[in-house]
Formats: structure tokens, sequence, C-alpha cells
């Protein structure tokens, strides 16, 4: 008997319920013009286990920019939000407003 199993093709992510936690997340992404008239991006309003640190590095190297994250929520440099409100929403998350 093979030892295929025909569950091995499935693209199934090791924590399923991670996608759910994205879709129910509200979050928010604004600018804001720091000092010297330097653009920031914040995204706000993570609830839960959502790893920031993870997120943060995957949109600054999308962006090929700097950023951190700070109190509960992401900041990128420079002027990027209708960039990283479709990436965010490319990864399943909801963007409000």
């Amino acid at each position: 008997m093979p030892d295929d199993d025909p569950l091995d093709d499935l693209d199934v992510p090791e924590d399923p319920l991670a996608d759910l936690d994205r879709a129910t997340e509200q979050l928010t992404v604004r600018s804001e013009e720091r000092r010297y008239g330097k653009t920031m991006v914040i995204i706000e309003g993570f609830e839960g286990d959502t790893d920031r640190e993870s997120l943060a590095s995957e949109l600054k190297s999308a962006l090929g920019t700097g950023g951190t994250v700070k109190e509960g929520h992401i900041e990128l440099q420079g002027d990027h939000e209708e960039r990283v409100r479709e990436l965010l929403e490319e990864n399943g998350y909801s963007i409000r407003g």
C-alpha cells in the first residue's frame, strides 16, 4: 500500500485559525507627518495574537522602507498608505475606512 497522503498537496496553514483572526480584525491605516516633513504610515487596531513584528517585517520588505512596532501599532516610513492597504487586504486583513 503506498504511503502517499492525498492531503499532502493541500495548502493548509499550520494555524488555520490565524486566518480567522485576520479576517475579524478591523485595522486602521493612516498617514501622519512627522518632523522635517517626513511621512509615516500608522497601522492600528490589532487584537489578539497577531504577530506584529513579522507583519511589519513583511511590509518593510515589500515596500523597501524602514519602520518599527511601537505600543501595539506598526509605523512605516514614507508615503505608502495606498500600497499598505493593498498589501494588508491581500494578506486577508480587513481595513476600516
